[in-house]
């Protein structure tokens, strides 16, 4: 930083008066001498040359005595002004809905605009049928059928709302998913819905369609409590954007749902969501309560959120379809942050062409989602796929977490039409971009960590929340920057493999692909293609002797699922292929037992 620019900083920034000030409050220096680095009034606590040699080991940096010696000897007037901003005098509180000066954005300079250069959205051409006559067939249908039926009038909104809070009642004593049930509203919004489909005013596919809610979006009048202990009483006054719109879709909503608490895993104040096919385990998180419910056949949708996997895992495990969208695509305004530049909101559903009904409802930006942008939508379900190319990674369809399954359904896409296309990445540690996880989530609960709200959290084990806060307190600025480029270095590979292809099929949990598409801002679909036996329930959990997995024998029969990763704000394509792999698999209308 030189001349002028430099000065300016130190004189305006948390630095305050800088260079020595004698006792009647003057400046000794010369007229026109600059403001020097590490002349600030010392403040904070004492530290020494020991001080800087334990916090080295922390960092994995090499200092020498003297320079941990150097270090002390100004830290108190160099760099510990710098927290002024949260110890000093002039403490400046900072708003949960304020986000950071720098955002990312999926495209790279240079890039063309993605996805399509038009709006369109056709759906399936598939009739719904006659309205069966069993309560629980008409519960298990998928939105593409619900909706059909309500348009027709063969079916009122009022009867579909109260046969989903029934079975919500009824078996969430099972699956501890619902964390508060919406009948006031919901039924309010049934009868409206039928009265406006009989008048002639259809609003479109989830008019009248019960949904419910992933317990981090803002309900106006109705708890938000992120499944977390210190949010149990918070009552928003406002809608989030994606509620208004499914609102203004005439959608109707039933219930939030439980979600692991601050949105990791699958574990809340009420205890641990379950998987609705295996109640012995988790239902994977922290979308656990749509995963639950959707496939309980509780309600027609539902709306789940993804930093890291949190969409994808509990699809998978529930055998239900995912989608997350691409980064920026659905606006974030009145919802929990966890991670400003990872957080996308995405539909669950039964369907794969549910998945894109309900997007089409949710795209568009919104002032209050600075990272929000505008983009088209082309989907069309009648089209085919055959030519499109799938890229696939030969060694990671080999190993674990890969199963029959995955290998099934790339045998499928072949079989199908599209052209199968070896990828590749390089072998780079795509784990250090968690930092940027790390450091923005303990940024984002900041208050809470150093006040130790998180000490009322369920969850106190060292893989848990409140102690990653703790810990993210000593990640280096300096490696978070260096994070920051290596993922444009990593977009950058991203973009040269999706130039190659027109999709990705990858084993849904694979832990290079989770991270990577969700730093670069790819879209997935999660879909359920097959079957798996298990001989131990799965965790999203470290291994914790206290807290033992039940075991199997013989081994439990479970869903499976796959997923696709597509180009930036290409969910058209994910769509049309994950209908025809959906359809080619024909596993998608077996339900859980017992319900």
């Amino acid at each position: 930083m030189a001349g002028s620019s430099r000065r300016q900083f130190l004189s305006q920034g948390a630095f305050g008066l800088v260079g020595a000030v004698t006792a009647s409050g003057t400046d000794p220096s010369p007229p026109g001498a600059p403001p020097a680095f590490g002349t600030a009034s010392a403040v904070g606590p004492e530290v020494n040359a020991a001080t800087f040699a334990e916090a080295s080991k922390l960092m994995q940096v090499s200092l020498t005595p003297a320079e941990c010696t150097q270090a002390a000897s100004n830290w108190r007037g160099m760099m510990a002004p710098l927290l002024e901003r949260r110890t000093g005098p002039r403490q400046v509180a900072l708003e949960p809905e304020l986000a950071p000066a720098s955002r990312w954005d999926p495209l790279l300079p240079g890039q063309k605009t993605a996805g399509p250069a038009r709006n369109r959205f056709v759906r399936g051409k598939a009739a719904a049928g006659a309205l069966p006559s069993r309560d629980e067939d008409i519960a298990f249908a998928p939105v593409s059928r619900l909706s059909r039926w309500l348009e027709t009038r063969a079916l009122t909104s009022e009867r579909l709302t109260r046969l989903y809070l029934e079975r919500l009642e009824r078996f969430d004593p099972k699956l501890k998913c619902v964390i508060t049930l919406t009948p006031e509203l919901a039924l309010e919004q049934a009868r409206r819905a039928d009265a406006e489909i009989a008048a002639g005013r259809y609003r479109g596919p989830l008019h009248g369609i019960p949904w419910g809610a992933k317990d981090l979006v803002d309900t106006a009048g109705i708890a938000t409590t992120y499944g977390a202990e210190p949010f149990r009483n918070r009552i928003p006054a406002t809608d989030a954007a994606v509620v208004a719109r499914l609102h203004r879709a005439g959608a109707v909503l039933v219930a939030k749902l439980s979600l692991g608490a601050l949105a990791l895993n699958d574990i809340w104040f009420g205890g641990e969501t379950k998987n609705p096919w295996l109640l012995e385990e988790g239902a994977s998180g922290s979308s656990a309560g749509p995963g639950a419910a959707v496939a309980a056949g509780c309600v027609g949708f539902a709306l789940g959120s993804e930093t890291g996997g949190s969409i994808v895992s509990p699809s998978m495990r529930c055998g239900v379809a995912g989608l997350r969208p691409t980064f920026g695509r659905v606006p974030r305004t009145g919802a929990m942050t966890l991670c400003w530049s990872l957080d996308k909101l995405g539909p669950m559903t039964r369907g794969v062409e549910d998945t894109l009904l309900v997007l089409s409802a949710l795209s568009g930006p919104d002032a209050g989602d600075v990272s929000s942008v505008p983009s088209r939508l082309d989907f069309d379900a009648t089209a085919g796929v055959k030519g499109l190319r799938v890229g696939y990674f030969p060694a990671w369809m080999n190993e674990r977490p890969a199963t029959d399954v995955d290998r099934a359904a790339l045998e499928t896409l072949k079989r199908l039409g599209l052209t199968p296309v070896e990828v590749k990445l390089p072998d780079w540690p795509y784990a250090s971009l968690q930092t940027i996880l790390f450091a923005e989530s303990a940024a984002a609960f900041e208050e809470l960590t150093l006040g130790h709200g998180v000490d009322m959290m369920k969850m106190q084990v060292p893989d848990a929340w409140p102690n990653v806060f703790r810990q993210s307190r000593f990640l280096s600025a300096v490696d978070l920057v260096q994070a920051d480029r290596l993922r444009r270095k990593v977009a950058q590979e991203m973009a040269r493999v999706m130039g190659e292809v027109d999709l990705l099929l990858v084993p849904s949990l694979r832990e290079e692909m989770l991270t990577v598409s969700n730093h670069t801002g790819h879209p997935s679909l999660t879909l359920r293609t097959g079957f798996v036996e298990v001989e131990q329930a799965r965790s999203d959990w470290a291994p914790d002797p206290s807290r033992p997995l039940a075991t199997f024998s013989p081994p439990r029969r479970v869903p499976h699922g796959v997923t696709l990763i597509g180009r930036l704000f290409d969910e058209g394509t994910l769509g049309r292929v994950g209908m025809a792999l959906e359809r080619a698999s024909g596993v998608a209308d077996e339900r859980p037992p017992g319900f």
